[in-house]
């Protein structure tokens, strides 16, 4: 079965590692980007120090080693619909407010959503 024959499959990448780990942030975003751009429906839900992920300072800063830059990622996701869910208490615990979603096609969630959003999906993975 060739890729375009594949069955496309819905992805959670969930993301709980922030810019203190620019390697495996990078990689979170590299992995969710390459999900999108092979047809995949994907949706990053950021948590814990993930949230710091969409500020400009990290997005200006995080590069992974051998994973890319973040910025680099973000822009191949939006351009592919992926969409994003922000844990509103890692947010609001870390200072973070609507800023952070900053026009993107992204919300503020609570963790039930990361439940719904885990059971609905093909394939979840942790970053």
């Amino acid at each position: 079965m060739s890729e375009a024959d594949a069955p496309r499959r819905r992805f959670l990448v969930h993301v709980a590692t922030g810019p203190q780990d620019p390697t495996r942030a990078a990689l979170a975003f590299l992995v969710a980007a390459t999900a999108l751009k092979q047809g995949h429906a994907v949706t990053l839900f950021l948590a814990g120090e993930g949230v710091r992920l969409l500020t400009a300072e990290a997005l200006a800063s995080v590069e992974g080693l051998g994973t890319g830059r973040l910025d680099a990622h973000l822009a191949e996701i939006l351009a592919h619909g992926g969409r994003f869910a922000l844990s509103g208490m890692s947010a609001r615990a870390r200072g973070l407010g609507p800023e952070v979603l900053d026009g993107r096609p992204a919300e503020f969630a609570p963790p039930d959503v990361l439940v719904r959003l885990a059971a609905e999906a093909d394939v979840v993975m942790t970053y």
